[in-house]
Order: C-alpha cells, then structure tokens, then sequence
C-alpha cells in the first residue's frame, strides 16, 4: 500500500484478482487503480496484460510488477513468472528492475508481525526489450531473476548466499 505514494505518475500496479477481496485493503487498492489479474484463467490473464501493453505504450503508462507472483518470506527469490516480461516485450519497453533488501530479520510470518527494521532499495539499470520477440522471453526472464537475485543477496547482507 506504501508504494502507492511514492509510484511516479502514470504508474499502476498488477495484483492478483484476489486480493480485490481482502477487505478494506482490496477496496483502498482497486481505488488506487491496480490491475488485476486472475492467475487461474491463463486466456482472461493474457487478454488483461495484451490492454495493459496497448495502454502502456498509447498513454506512456508504467506497470509495477512483482514476478515472482506471491508472497515470499524466505529470504529468497523465489523462481519469476514470465507475464511481466511477455509484457514488456509486447510493449518493447524497458524493464527496470527494483530490489528491496529482505525483511526476514524484522518480519515473523507466524504472527504477522513487523518490528521496527531497515529495508534497502535499488534501482537497478533498464533492461532493453526493444528488438525482442517472445522466443527471448525465458532467456529475459532467467537474467533478470540473477540480477536481482544477486542483489537482494548484497543489500540484504548475504553475497555469494
């Protein structure tokens, strides 16, 4: 919900359709304009992220993705799925990658609860799509996971983990 504020303009989000459902949460962020996506209909999934590439590159609109496609308190990455990238190859933009450092430390998923904590976040370069096609989309998606996993491992104080 944080990021909300702090988005650039013209930036939406991509959650999964259920979380519409969550209560005064899934209310606050269908207000907020998230785009959802209903991950058991693979045709409906599709249909919504082919709009949103027409709507990115017609109104110079920027999507929040988070690839790995659920939540996650390993510590870890876990493996990416491939529509944010089939995304940003039907649009030919960008990816640019951001990295949160882990919040294992501060976070007990048992009781689902914060402590007070730090999280570090880069930015990382764009990774040009332009020139690719769906064929490069493995190979796309496997080299943003190790970029990205290799800096969560840095900023989270795990190098070579």
């Amino acid at each position: 919900l944080g990021l909300m504020e702090v988005l650039p303009d013209d930036c939406v989000q991509v959650g999964k359709k259920e979380l519409m459902y969550a209560g005064s949460v899934g209310l606050i962020i269908y207000l907020g304009g998230v785009i959802f996506i209903n991950r058991k209909s693979t045709t409906s999934a599709k249909m919504v992220m082919a709009e949103v590439a027409k709507t990115m590159t017609a109104d110079n609109v920027k999507v929040w993705v988070y690839p790995e496609g659920t939540r996650n308190c390993t510590g870890d990455l876990l493996p990416f799925k491939k529509g944010a990238f089939h995304l940003a190859v039907q649009a030919q933009v960008p990816v640019i990658p951001v990295v949160y450092s882990s919040f294992t430390s501060f976070y007990n998923p048992k009781k689902n609860l914060f402590t007070s904590g730090k999280i570090k976040v880069e930015v990382l370069p764009p990774i040009e799509t332009k020139g690719l096609t769906s064929d490069d989309v493995s190979d796309l998606t496997d080299r943003c996971f190790h970029t990205m996993r290799e800096t969560l491992l840095r900023l989270s104080g795990r190098p070579g983990a």
